[in-house]
């Protein structure tokens, strides 16, 4: 039989022990600096490069990009041009539309309906279905974007990509403003 300080203890030991497996939210990052202004960081020219990687952590494959980003009556378009190391060129077409301080709705070609894009501090996060090349056919993964803005013209993208609850890959990519 457990005395009171065993017991206390015991809870004490367990809520630390829960605390670690919960998730990061984007409320966790609501005071860092510099704040990142959707309408301000994505306009312009920026340039990109970066690694993806397989289920297990290899680097598969690198690329750079150039995105021309601008705003026209609250609308922000993202014109993102890839080109791989093995020669593959994609683009890839975003269409930002504000909702409401902080949220934007997103849409793509390639990514399969609507996903909700949040800002908040020096971050953004996205969860969306990335519609991506499988052999003959297609493949739809979710891909979990963690943005954060780390000086006024470098911003650093993590995502994961999964698919049924299991992650297939990873990409890490840093964008800067020209």
């Amino acid at each position: 039989m457990m005395n009171s300080t065993t017991m206390a203890g015991f809870f004490a030991t367990f809520l630390i022990i829960l605390s670690g497996c919960s998730s990061i939210s984007i409320e966790d990052y609501a005071e860092n600096r510099p704040t990142l202004v959707a309408e301000k960081f994505f306009n312009g020219e920026l340039v990109a490069s970066g690694i993806v990687k397989d289920r297990s952590g290899r680097v598969i494959r690198y690329f750079n990009a150039t995105i021309d980003a601008s705003w026209v009556n609250g609308v922000g378009i993202l014109d993102e041009r890839f080109i791989f190391d093995d020669g593959e060129r994609q683009t890839r077409l975003w269409t930002l539309q504000r909702t409401a301080e902080g949220e934007y709705t997103a849409t793509a070609g390639d990514v399969v309906g609507e996903s909700t894009m949040k800002v908040l501090g020096n971050s953004l996060f996205m969860e969306y279905v990335l519609r991506i090349p499988y052999g003959d056919g297609t493949i739809d993964v979710t891909v979990d974007d963690r943005m954060y803005l780390v000086s006024d013209t470098v911003l650093l993208n993590e995502s994961v990509m999964s698919k049924w609850g299991f992650t297939v890959g990873q990409i890490t990519l840093v964008i800067e403003k020209k």
